[in-house]
């Protein structure tokens, strides 16, 4: 629509079963290019464009929205996980 791309994504990465290192990202992407980033290991958001840098600093402003974003990695991430490395192991 108009020639505008808007999308994002979120992902878990970890490497050990005991998931103590375990890191979310949530990435906003606008016409393919990642424009703000949420990473747990940084714990807040980082721009990297003008319009990221100037959403990052809103949004690392409100300590609301980066309680949730960090909250993540147990609420989506490890909970995922677990689910995920039970059905691996009870497979085997």
């Amino acid at each position: 629509a108009n020639g505008y791309y808007f999308s994002g994504w979120a992902k878990c990465i970890w490497s050990s079963h005991d998931l103590s290192d375990m890191v979310f990202i949530r990435n906003y992407i606008f016409n393919k290019d990642v424009f703000i980033q949420f990473n747990s290991s940084v714990g807040e958001f980082v721009g990297y464009t003008e319009l990221g840098v100037k959403n990052a600093q809103a949004w690392n402003n409100n300590p609301g929205q980066l309680q949730q974003e960090r909250a993540q990695v147990e609420r989506f991430c490890k909970h995922n996980a677990e689910i995920d490395q039970s059905t691996i192991t009870g497979k085997s």
